[in-house]
């Protein structure tokens, strides 16, 4: 499996720091906050990854690399000035990431999601993983129903930022700036997205106060 990880964001939450690091740079116990995804890749055994960047691209090619000291071989997808918001990202680099599932995470979460346990149904475009709904986000996104992600009112949970998905699930889509929810509730409404809760840690970092409150936790350094 490939996976692709999504670091192309301003971080405008976190400014002044995000000025002049780029969101998925900031540093949590001493390492890169894209630093522990990757690692967590390659203990999955997950090896090729794309990142997209825009944003202070350079300083985070600058800092991974080719992704050799991770464990893992990095290809950049480079979007310019403007980024390609999280669907036209994906869709953009789909043929670097072949016809099978690939996995796509958000570089700027923090969680301890075992990655390869992760699976996809036969029949489902994407696999979501969920996480109680935190208190800055208290109405969530998704129902989930034996498994199945459904478009709800009420007991509806938080995607983490973590799916797999098939190249299927962007069937029409075409070249440029576009978001993911819509081919989301799209594919939910056909009864093709398929889920799970994940209960473990998980922590979006997207204010200073979640980073600071995230920092005073001291995450394991694997």
């Amino acid at each position: 499996m490939k996976a692709m990880l999504l670091a192309a964001g301003r971080g405008q939450r976190l400014r002044p720091i995000t000025d002049a690091v780029p969101k998925p740079l900031v540093e949590i116990a001493g390492r890169p906050l894209i630093g522990y995804h990757l690692a967590a890749l390659a203990r999955a055994g997950i090896r090729e990854v794309v990142i997209n960047v825009s944003w202070l691209g350079e300083q985070l090619r600058a800092a991974l690399g080719d992704g050799a000291g991770y464990g893992v071989s990095i290809t950049w997808s480079d979007e310019g000035p403007v980024p390609f918001e999280t669907g036209g990202g994906i869709f953009r680099v789909l043929p670097l990431l072949g016809p099978a599932p690939f996995l796509v995470v958000n570089a700027d979460i923090w969680t301890d999601i075992d990655f390869g346990a992760l699976g996809i149904e036969p029949d489902a475009w994407a696999h979501l993983v969920l996480v109680p709904n935190p208190a800055h986000h208290p109405r969530g996104d998704f129902g989930l129903e034996q498994g199945r992600v459904m478009a709800a009112d009420t007991d509806r949970l938080t995607y983490s930022g973590v799916g797999l998905y098939r190249p299927e699930f962007f069937a029409g889509c075409q070249p440029g700036r576009f978001p993911l929810l819509p081919l989301l509730e799209r594919a939910i409404a056909a009864g093709r997205v398929r889920g799970e809760v994940h209960r473990g840690q998980w922590s979006d970092i997207g204010t200073h106060e979640r980073l600071a409150a995230l920092g005073e936790t001291r995450p394991r350094v694997e």
